[in-house]
């Protein structure tokens, strides 16, 4: 059973790892893949494209049929196939075959693009020649050793076995969602990969998270590390599955799963290991059976999420045990006995087999020759067949219905996913409600400026406007640098940005700001040729309203060009509006310390990043305008992404300047809006800032 520090760092990993809003929005406004309504229409011709059906009885399988060597076959026809659904037969309504394109025409394929935003991704796992994988690299089940014996087999698949068009993520225990990546940049996933350590027993925290549980015992955080695994597991299952239909596949890179530790080993305190534990040198201490029993029954339940999120997402776990062929679960030098040590080792196997098994994957363990399994999965990818059926029993029962695919052709092996689980009553009439309404446009227009930038690039940057003298408007500039990420290489030799230079011009063509955001020259590079990272900058002029075009050219510490940018603005001319607000600007605190510095300092400079994390605090600043001098009342509210009210937020204003604070630690992950409403006798004005929290 779960203890109750297990149960408070749980709720805290629900929200880090929760799934993107637009793709549980997607979800629930387009039903999950596996079930749908029964509809009377007939099959499509095989001459014309299959019809994606969907609803909540329609149900999905994905077939493999291979030859006795394993190679796919992909020449059977419709009629060849037997389905049945908890031994009943099902009249199958679609039937289509998936299939890659071959070898030599993958090394006649032009260079396909590279992925650089969200809309880029979506497009390109769009593509029948595209294969998704997720790399889930488990380093808290993998140990210190064995990460290296498995970096070999992996690069040999990222470099010989990917296709021009295959995708491929890099995972984590602990990345988020929102942060998880599809490349084709081989060489970035190479470097992931030689960056890969386990951390298997090894209980020193590494981050703000793990320290919140580095002083329970052993089991405890064994436990949590489970649950932070298992979590991200599904939630990769669920992102694939939001990007399209057919196979995907997370190749989970894992030694298996324990809620149980042998007395030898279960120190008080995880990060001090050996301190107070009794039954360090103990070859004789045993948990209980029925203690093993309990642990079991948890873990078994835990396992079951996962075939039920990656069956209903089409999702196959293909677990990679980097460990090969082994006779031991512990080090000798862990003085844990013989037969717990064997009984340890094939129950940490048996949950990888179970992940595999359950998900129509394979099991690529008790084998020191790991690239010939990881092969297995390549052919298993290239092509099979999509298989759709009505349930004729249209169960909303919430349990699991098995499935048997069978085909008349003789000499053959088939495979597909045992059942899956059926939705509840309350599910089903969730997914069949009416779709909700759109968000008003100001709400759909602030969510769009969260838009996240390219990948890749080295700066971020934020423009602004408010009123300016003389009948001008004031423009203010500001850049930060995008730190690099984990496998990525930029030119030149990966340093980081430290000057922009920005050119303002007129629709004519003439100059009316040039200069370099700092002024001042950026610090010397090192010995070893990587200069010490920017902060963020930023640089005011003033102009005449109308349209306005800026350059930025983004430079290293010793001026070679990293970066180069156009970004055309139109200007406001505030002094022939009624009520009108200036650029809300956007600023981080994490302390009330912090608040009060930024509060107190006109000339703060504002953040060009709108994603907070909830140990934030966001400090707003927006200049408010009216006819004749006149001052408005600004008042502001917090919403959420569909634009509905959640809560009122105080805001303090002096002169034509108004302030608030919002402290974010209250808040889940998501998308939010705040609002901001200007009143005068003469008018009103509305504006939408929107951020987003991880």
């Amino acid at each position: 059973m779960r203890t109750p520090a297990l149960v408070g760092v749980v709720a805290a990993l629900s929200l880090l790892l929760q799934p993107k809003a637009d793709v549980v929005a997607a979800r629930q406004a387009s039903p999950p893949p596996q079930q749908a309504q029964p509809q009377q229409q007939q099959p499509p011709p095989q001459d014309q494209p299959t019809r994606i059906k969907t609803g909540i009885n329609f149900v999905r399988v994905d077939v493999i049929v291979t030859d006795r060597k394993g190679t796919p076959l992909l020449d059977l026809k419709q009629d060849e196939f037997r389905i049945k659904e908890d031994g009943k037969a099902q009249a199958i309504e679609s039937f289509t075959v998936v299939k890659t394109i071959d070898e030599v025409a993958q090394m006649d394929m032009p260079t396909l693009p590279e992925i650089r935003s969200l809309d880029d991704e979506k497009r390109e796992a769009a593509r029948p020649d595209a294969r998704l994988f997720v790399l889930f690299l488990d380093d808290y089940h993998v140990r210190r050793g064995n990460d290296m014996s498995v970096r070999k087999p992996l690069i040999d698949f990222v470099m010989n076995q990917l296709g021009p068009a295959d995708m491929v993520a890099v995972m984590y225990p602990l990345t988020p969602l929102a942060n998880l990546s599809f490349t084709r940049n081989k060489r970035s996933l190479v470097s992931a990969i030689e960056h890969f350590e386990g951390r298997r027993f090894n209980y020193l925290p590494k981050n703000e998270f793990e320290e919140r549980y580095s002083n329970y015992p052993v089991e405890v955080v064994e436990r949590i590390r489970n649950q932070v695994t298992m979590t991200a597991i599904r939630g990769a299952a669920i992102k694939l599955g939001g990007m399209r239909e057919g196979r995907k596949h997370i190749i989970l890179v894992s030694e298996g799963f324990t809620n149980s530790v042998p007395p030898q080993l279960n120190d008080p305190i995880a990060s001090m290991p050996g301190v107070g534990n009794p039954n360090r040198r103990n070859p004789n201490a045993a948990l209980s059976d029925r203690a093993e029993w309990t642990n079991n029954l948890d873990l078994i339940s835990d396992l079951s999420l996962i075939f039920q999120e990656c069956n209903r997402n089409n999702t196959s776990i293909y677990a990679l045990d980097p460990k090969g062929l082994a006779a031991f679960e512990y080090d000798i030098n862990q003085g844990v006995g013989l037969n717990i040590d064997r009984k340890h080792l094939e129950a940490s196997l048996d949950t990888l087999r179970a992940l595999a098994d359950n998900t129509d994957g394979r099991a690529i363990i008790n084998r020191n020759d790991l690239a010939k399994g990881m092969q297995q999965i390549i052919r298993d990818s290239s092509g099979y067949y999509l298989i759709g059926y009505n349930s004729s029993d249209a169960p909303v029962d919430g349990r699991f219905h098995k499935i048997d695919v069978e085909v008349t052709r003789k000499g053959v092996e088939v495979r597909a996913r045992k059942g899956y689980w059926a939705y509840t009553a309350e599910d089903a009439a969730r997914a069949t409600a009416p779709a909700r309404p759109d968000a008003p446009p100001a709400v759909t227009n602030a969510l769009a400026t969260l838009v996240e930038p390219a990948r890749g690039l080295p700066a971020r940057f934020w423009v602004g406007t408010t009123r300016g003298e003389a009948g001008k408007s004031r423009v203010t500039f500001v850049w930060e640098p995008v730190p690099v990420a984990p496998g990525e290489q930029r030119r030149p030799n990966n340093q980081p940005a430290s000057h922009v230079t920005l050119t303002a011009l007129a629709p004519d063509g003439r100059p009316l700001f040039r200069g370099r955001v700092p002024d001042q020259p950026g610090p010397p590079a090192s010995a070893s040729g990587a200069a010490p990272p920017a902060t963020s900058s930023s640089t005011t002029f003033e102009v005449p309203p109308g349209q306005l075009q800026l350059r930025m050219v983004v430079q290293t510490a010793d001026g070679e060009v990293m970066d180069a940018s156009t970004r055309e603005i139109t200007v406001p001319d505030y002094t022939k509006v009624q009520v009108s607000f200036g650029t809300p600007r956007l600023f981080r605190a994490r302390t009330p310390r912090e608040v009060q510095a930024v509060m107190s300092n006109v000339n703060a400079v504002p953040v060009a990043d709108r994603t907070f994390a909830r140990t934030d605090r966001v400090v707003l600043r927006v200049d408010a305008f009216a006819p004749g001098g006149a001052v408005p009342t600004v008042t502001a509210r917090l919403l959420n992404r569909a634009g509905t009210p959640m809560s009122d937020v105080p805001v303090k204003a002096t002169g034509g300047t108004a302030e608030l604070e919002l402290v974010l630690a209250s808040y889940a992950a998501g998308d939010y809006l705040i609002e901001l409403i200007g009143k005068t006798e003469s008018g009103t004005a509305q504006e939408m800032v929107a951020f987003k929290l991880r």
